[in-house]
């Protein structure tokens, strides 16, 4: 039996990485952006298809899993408040998104979606989410363990 540590005594680093696995990781991670961001960016489809800039269809998207103020919806997005509102004004124009008095707060705006705005959120999904043909190709082996390789790193994502 071990005896713990003294309080007054750091607890030990976690052993190093070996280099081989740090570039390993570095590599892997590379291909990911490489794969999503260059090769088989579909945000551009997206723009094409809604006739909108990329962060006025994530606000659709967004807005369609649920009403939400300005600002949640802001801090979704990561974009500041006067630029929300002007996000928000050009898809409540388009009939997307509506805007209400919140309940209780009067100060506050909440926005919800539109029966055309939902239509949009999901062509967007539909893009989005649709896998690109070489992944589609992938053998099944190789497409289970990339599946639990990606569960596993999305579900602690942090």
């Amino acid at each position: 039996m071990t005896t713990p540590a003294p309080a007054h005594e750091a607890p030990a680093p976690a052993p190093a990485r070996a280099p081989a696995a740090e570039d390993a990781a570095t590599r892997a991670w590379q291909a990911m952006r490489t794969l999503v961001l260059d090769r088989y960016d579909r945000r551009k489809k997206v723009c094409d298809a809604l006739g909108m800039s990329f962060i006025r269809a994530k606000a659709l998207r967004r807005v369609a899993a649920g009403p939400m103020t300005m600002r949640e919806l802001a801090a979704g997005l990561g974009t500041d408040p006067p630029y929300t509102t002007v996000a928000v004004d050009d898809l409540e124009r388009r009939g997307l998104v509506v805007r209400t008095v919140r309940a209780g707060d009067r100060r506050s705006k909440l926005v919800s979606i539109t029966p055309a705005g939902l239509e949009q959120a999901r062509l967007a999904d539909e893009i989005l989410g649709a896998p690109p043909r070489p992944v589609r190709e992938l053998p099944a082996a190789d497409l289970a363990a990339l599946d639990r390789i990606l569960a596993a790193l999305t579900a602690d994502a942090g």
